[in-house]
């Protein structure tokens, strides 16, 4: 699944959790999206400073490298919920009612417990950057926020799988063919057609 597909809604309390929870994820991309922004405006000030003043940035690569956590894992959640990341899903997209539910429920359980190593692994490397006061090279910036961004950013995105498990064993035990919560697999023409549209800014149906 290479695009973002549809997400279904009904009154149930997952539903009614899971648009709550898309807040959050949504606050999270938008600041990563404002980060590289200041990240952009940061560089052309460097560069205008260089080449007018000869005065750069100073600790322009410190900062950028203190940011770059911040665009790169803040959006990580979003994107799951609206299917976004890339993945093969040839054949996934063949299988059927509570075998393609149990198929999704078992990979998102193995991408939950990766998330979860993932989660105390960078836990213990922020923990060490902090009791150790590790800084930049440059012009000493503390590290510790950046690595503290990793652990914060991925339990995120275990929250938002632990919805999609409970959504897929939720579809898996009502056998049904349109769960919420959950991205839903497309086939060709229609994540083509998505894409058209999306570039276009016009719906299919009035052309």
């Amino acid at each position: 699944m290479s695009s973002s597909s549809d997400i279904l809604q009904d009154n149930s309390l997952l539903s009614r959790i899971d648009r709550l929870f898309f807040r959050l994820e949504t606050l999270f991309a938008l600041l990563g999206g404002i980060t590289i922004f200041l990240l952009v405006l940061l560089a052309v000030f460097n560069v205008m400073g260089r080449w007018l003043f000869s005065l750069p940035v100073s600790g322009y690569i410190d900062w950028v490298e203190q940011f770059m956590a911040v665009f790169a894992f803040f959006g990580i959640a979003y994107c799951q919920r609206l299917g976004g990341h890339i993945r093969m899903d040839i054949l996934v997209s063949r299988l059927r009612g509570r075998v393609l539910w149990i198929s999704e429920f078992t990979s998102t359980l193995l991408m939950f417990i990766i998330t979860s190593v993932l989660i105390y692994g960078s836990y213990l490397h922020f923990l060490r950057a902090f009791i150790n006061g590790d800084s930049s090279m440059d012009i000493s910036l503390p590290i510790w926020p950046a690595k503290l961004v990793v652990p914060c950013a991925l339990t995120i995105l275990a929250i938002r799988l632990l919805l999609q498990l409970w959504a897929y064993l939720r579809a898996t035990i009502e056998n049904t063919d349109s769960p919420v919560a959950v991205p839903l697999i497309e086939d060709a023409a229609t994540q083509a057609a998505r894409e058209a549209e999306t570039v276009s800014h016009a719906p299919q149906d009035e052309k």
